[in-house]
C-alpha cells in the first residue's frame, strides 16, 4: 500500500467516524465521547498527511508515533461506546474493523521505521 492509498484510507475512516458520531443517540456521554473520537480519528488523517510532508526521517517517525497513538485512541473510544452499552459491537463491526486495521498499519509502520532508523528494539 502506498502513501496515497493510506491517505485515502485514513481520510475515509475519519469521514466514516464523523457520520457514525452524527448518527449516535444524543446524550451527555455520547456528545463527550463523540467529540473525542472525532478529534482522534481526524487527527490520524491530518498527522499522516503531515508525516508524508516531513522534512526529515526523525520528523516522519515522530509523526507516525502521533498517528499510531491517535489511532489507538480512536479504537479506545469505540470500545468505550461498546462497553457503556451505547452501541453494540455487532452493529459497528465494519467500522471497528476499519479502525483496527488502521491501528495495525500504523503500529507496524511506526515500529518498522524506528527499527530501521535506530536499530531493533
Amino acid at each position: 500500500m502506498n502513501s496515497e492509498e493510506i491517505k485515502f484510507r485514513t481520510k475515509k475512516c475519519a469521514a466514516d467516524i464523523i457520520r457514525f458520531v452524527d448518527a449516535l443517540p444524543r446524550s451527555e456521554s455520547t456528545t463527550v465521547i463523540g467529540e473525542k473520537i472525532i478529534r482522534a480519528a481526524t487527527s490520524v488523517a491530518a498527522n499522516y498527511s503531515a508525516a508524508c510532508r516531513a522534512r526529515s526521517k526523525a520528523t516522519f517517525i515522530n509523526k507516525l508515533g502521533t498517528v499510531e497513538a491517535e489511532a489507538f485512541d480512536t479504537l479506545f473510544w469505540l470500545d468505550m461506546l461498546i462497553e457503556s452499552g451505547k452501541v453494540s459491537k455487532e452493529n459497528i463491526a465494519g467500522l471497528y474493523e476499519q479502525v483496527d486495521n488502521v491501528v495495525a498499519i500504523f503500529s507496524a509502520s511506526h515500529k518498522s521505521e524506528k527499527d530501521n532508523r535506530y536499530g531493533k528494539s
